[in-house]
């Protein structure tokens, strides 16, 4: 029997989808499939996928031809080519044509499509779910979408990602001290400092915290062209807000936090949420995309851009300790349900052994 060949090709690699090609491409070597990671040059060292058994081939972002040459290359002789993303996509479908090589997409997240760019994403997206043998979903939302613009096969695929070290900070540990809560409640956002990510709405609700006594500080750990008018912000309105900058922390920083919050206008499958549930800290979360099905009964939904939900939200979660621990158990009974590791690796290669068997789709 030969071996497998898979081409999985990363684009800008965020933080959920580079991390869930790490994990594919680990659990594919461990089953005897011979993986190839096509990414940007950087991410070879963020995500150390040679480690994992994969060979590495640095691929530019771009779509211009010298960048669709050097992917085609990379997949010549791919049995089955994933590519994770929008752009990723498009540039794997360009680099296929011509081809019978099957084509597999996986949906992590959506672009946003207001303004000038919403006509050219949704041409973007018809192409790359037009171009594919299967288009996978991280969230229902995601597959309906996928199926809107015209994609013959998409199916529901919730990745799941390794679970992160339990942070050992604990309430009273030394992340509390060094953030300065010791003394104070302390909650937390992750996430980059762009507009979608609701930090705006986030400020605003926090304007309300600072008559709670004692007043919660709110850590905000990111990069990301906005840091510089949210920190104006926070200076000129004396919010208690930090901005930590960009961690390797994370799983400390949340496990140290009373309550997470993530207002963002749209997720499928956050890491922050599954990292929050995960540890047993209460979430705050808006009601949109794929948060509601991730997370079920487990967190305290708001609607998006409602400052003053959230900081309603906050404030109860902050002087009842009684739904924090309510909430904290129910979230590592929600973790508990969602796919493991092995089960996301498993369904995906059944996909790619389906796509051989057609000879292609």
């Amino acid at each position: 029997m030969t071996q497998l060949r898979t081409v999985q090709v990363l684009g800008g690699g965020s933080a959920g989808s580079g991390a869930h090609v790490s994990s594919l491409a680990a659990g594919l070597v461990a089953r005897g499939v011979r993986v190839t990671v096509c990414a940007p040059a950087g991410l070879e060292h963020v995500y150390d996928f040679p480690a994992a058994g994969a060979e590495f081939a640095p691929v530019p972002r771009r779509s211009d031809p010298a960048a669709v040459a050097a992917l085609r290359a990379a997949c010549a002789g791919a049995d089955v080519v994933h590519a994770h993303g929008l752009h990723a996509a498009v540039r794997a479908a360009l680099a296929l044509s011509g081809q019978r090589v099957p084509l597999v997409v996986t949906w992590h997240t959506r672009a946003h499509d207001d303004g000038a760019r919403g006509h050219v994403l949704r041409l973007l997206e018809r192409r790359a779910v037009r171009a594919a043998s299967v288009v996978l979903g991280t969230c229902s939302e995601l597959v309906d979408r996928a199926r809107l613009r015209g994609a013959r096969d998409a199916r529901l695929a919730p990745v799941s990602i390794p679970a992160p070290r339990v942070g050992t900070g604990g309430p009273d540990g030394k992340e509390r001290a060094e953030l300065g809560a010791v003394d104070r409640p302390l909650l937390m956002a992750v996430g980059s400092l762009a507009p979608h990510r609701g930090y705006g709405t986030l400020l605003d609700a926090a304007r309300h915290w600072r008559d709670l006594d004692p007043m919660p500080l709110l850590v905000i750990a990111g990069e990301g062209r906005e840091r510089a008018a949210m920190q104006r912000r926070i200076e000129a309105e004396d919010l208690p807000v930090t901005l930590v900058g960009s961690r390797d922390d994370i799983g400390d920083l949340l496990a140290a936090a009373d309550v997470a919050l993530l207002p963002s206008r749209w997720e499928a499958r956050s890491l922050l949420a599954q990292e929050a549930l995960r540890q047993g800290v209460p979430l705050i979360a808006t009601a949109v995309g794929g948060v509601p099905e991730l997370v079920g009964e487990a967190a305290e939904l708001v609607p998006y851009g409602d400052a003053d939900a959230l900081a309603r939200a906050g404030a109860r979660l902050l002087t009842d300790p009684g739904r924090r621990a309510e909430l904290g158990a129910a979230g590592r009974a929600q973790a508990a349900t969602w796919p493991t590791e092995d089960e996301t690796i498993a369904q995906v290669l059944s996909v790619y052994d389906e796509l051989t068997a057609d000879g292609g789709g």
